[in-house]
């Protein structure tokens, strides 16, 4: 792994080697134009790692607005100020109700993702009892697992396929007597792929078990029915769904006990205390409703085109290259190819001098000198998943920006490539 003095010397070099290499048609681009992207001097700026955090959508911003200063009172409070901000919080709790399929006395305000992870594992499990997660979950997941070993619990990871797909056989294998709680994510968030989550959460119920999912990285991007999935647990983000950082949400099916990790006021029915983010949830209740809309409207599903798209003209201009967990579904907006002899990171870095953001991964495990734990779990060598990029979409990026990227990438690959001695000719040619 390389310190942070080289990676400054090498993203110098390249800037130096590169910087005249942009496309001319791309550096005049109009400050109006759609896309949430800025400008440096004359070089526009394009977002495709929307699977790290997402811009909150004009019409978000402006439904929370009012609520920093004109409509600022606590939530709990019974007069005036008070009344109005709670209507807006259950008119959000409403909405992503409606989103998830649930009532809306099912949702529970936190602070994001990761929280409502923790609350749906920690607030069921106690010391002697057994999970069953998967290899490839998020490290909300993987870490609360390892804690919970800490604490006596007994814990089991069931693997993936090459696709990076869990056998719902190996679930129900992994049963015991003890076993209290399957938490297994519904997209990932490195690859997209979707897992099996219906029949998983048919497992759990004919063992009477509970079942969680973390739909970060589905919701908006796909239609989630909790009643169909028959889990009982559910976590969201709002900034992966553009609504802003810092606010989530876990769905509680009626009936299910949970022991808070808060200790304060009766907040959220008694499961998470403290004072409302009302801005934010009013926010997340937007985006909910937007996400719905786009469900419906036919945006989703263009979104999924815009990927294919990126993807079939990459693989097209770039030899030795290929989709990780390609031949699964997945979620419409994300596509993880490897692209042989080259560093990713290095990769990331020459495309960011270019104007394109992409990633290697998971943002929660950038500068890891591990390689991805997703990537390796679905049989990858390690230099074949350091070789791997993350490319992942939103509502706000168009076709234009998507045939930037074509434009960068192959020049990007085959450049890093002529610069490293382990190239075979056929991949430079």
């Amino acid at each position: 792994m390389e310190s942070a003095a080289q990676h400054s010397q090498f993203r110098a070099t390249l800037w130096h080697n590169d910087r005249d290499q942009i496309p001319q048609r791309y550096t005049t681009w109009p400050l109006s134009s759609p896309g949430y992207n800025r400008f440096v001097g004359s070089l526009r700026r394009v977002y495709f790692d929307n699977n790290a955090t997402t811009p909150v959508l004009p019409e978000v911003l402006e439904a929370m607005r009012p609520y920093f200063n004109e409509r600022f009172g606590n939530a709990s409070s019974i007069h005036h100020h008070g009344q109005e901000t709670r209507a807006a919080v259950e008119r959000a709790r409403e909405s992503l109700a409606a989103l998830l399929g649930c009532r809306a006395s099912e949702i529970v305000f936190t602070s994001g993702g990761t929280e409502a992870d923790n609350l749906a594992i920690f607030g069921l499990l106690k010391s002697g009892d057994h999970l069953i997660t998967s290899t490839v979950e998020h490290h909300a997941v993987l870490n609360s697992g390892k804690r919970l070993q800490e604490m006596g619990s007994e814990v089991t990871y069931v693997p993936v396929d090459g696709r990076g797909l869990v056998d719902p056989g190996d679930v129900r294998r992994a049963l015991r007597p003890n076993t209290r709680l399957i938490t297994i994510m519904m997209a990932n968030n490195e690859t997209g792929v979707l897992q099996p989550v219906e029949e998983i959460g048919r497992i759990a119920a004919e063992a009477d078990v509970y079942f969680h999912t973390d739909a970060v990285q589905a919701a908006g991007k796909m239609a989630i029915d909790v009643k169909r999935m028959a889990c009982d647990l559910l976590s969201i983000s709002g900034h992966k769904m553009h609504a802003p950082q810092g606010i989530g949400a876990l769905y509680v099916r009626k009936g299910t006990l949970l022991k808070p990790l808060l200790y304060g006021g009766s907040h959220e029915r008694s499961r998470r205390a403290g004072t409302e983010n009302v801005p934010a949830i009013v926010a997340l209740g937007k985006a909910a409703e937007m996400a719905q809309r786009g469900l419906s409207d036919g945006s989703v599903r263009q979104l999924g085109v815009l990927r294919d798209r990126l993807q079939a003209g990459v693989l097209e201009a770039v030899n030795s290259a290929n989709v990780n967990g390609g031949d699964a579904p997945r979620v419409p907006n994300t596509t993880n190819i490897y692209f042989d002899y080259i560093e990713g990171e290095a990769l990331v870095i020459a495309l960011d001098l270019k104007g394109l953001a992409v990633s290697t991964g998971a943002a929660c495990s950038s500068g890891a000198i591990e390689p991805s734990h997703v990537l390796t779990a679905m049989g990858l060598r390690p230099e074949r998943a350091r070789a791997s990029i993350r490319f992942s979409l939103g509502k706000q990026n168009t076709a234009e920006e998507v045939e930037l990227a074509l434009s960068l990438v192959p020049a990007a690959v085959a450049r890093l490539r002529e610069l490293s001695p382990a190239t075979p000719a056929i991949a430079v040619s």
